[in-house]
């Protein structure tokens, strides 16, 4: 049996270990010899790469502390069922995205001025990280320094739509 404190770690860690474990298939692959299986086992080498990296960047994002409720993303939607508030908002009606609470809580807008607060630590927010990724013109380093050195004094505006205007 695997102590409960090593499990989590592990869980955290889990998919830049698979990432690593690909790497490590890739560089058996190379080592069998020949041009096609170095090749394949580069190729592979670099899918574990990638796995690797984006396992750290998802990381980065999660929270260690715990907040109230759930969330849920279904196709392109974001909903929050909390023990007091909710709700929920279209991934294409977002106009932006605010950390609020010293990085404890996420603020999502839309329009008409409707707000969806969902802290970083709830059930599940840890979808929020691919869904944020898909925002047009977010720039992800500055999604993760801002979650990992959140400003105590207020808010910091993450992202914000860019409206474009009619042509005459």
């Amino acid at each position: 049996m695997v102590r409960a404190e090593i499990a989590a770690r592990l869980h955290r860690w889990r998919e830049v270990l698979a990432g690593g474990a690909i790497v490590l298939a890739g560089l058996w692959l190379g080592s069998l010899g020949g041009v096609l299986m170095v090749a394949i086992g580069l190729a592979v080498g670099l899918a574990g790469v990638a796995a690797a990296i984006t396992g750290l960047r998802r990381m980065r994002f999660q929270r260690a502390d715990t907040g109230p409720g759930i969330v849920q993303v279904v196709e392109g939607q974001i909903s929050y069922f909390g023990p007091e508030t909710g709700g929920f908002v279209a991934l294409s009606d977002l106009t932006a995205l605010h950390l609020c609470d010293a990085g404890r809580t996420w603020l999502l807008t839309a329009p008409p001025g409707a707000a969806l607060t969902i802290p970083a630590g709830a059930q599940g927010a840890d979808q929020l990280f691919d869904l944020f990724a898909s925002l047009p013109g977010l720039d992800m380093s500055a999604l993760l320094r801002a979650v990992n050195h959140a400003d105590p004094a207020g808010d910091q505006l993450i992202w914000q739509r860019r409206h474009l205007t009619a042509l005459n």
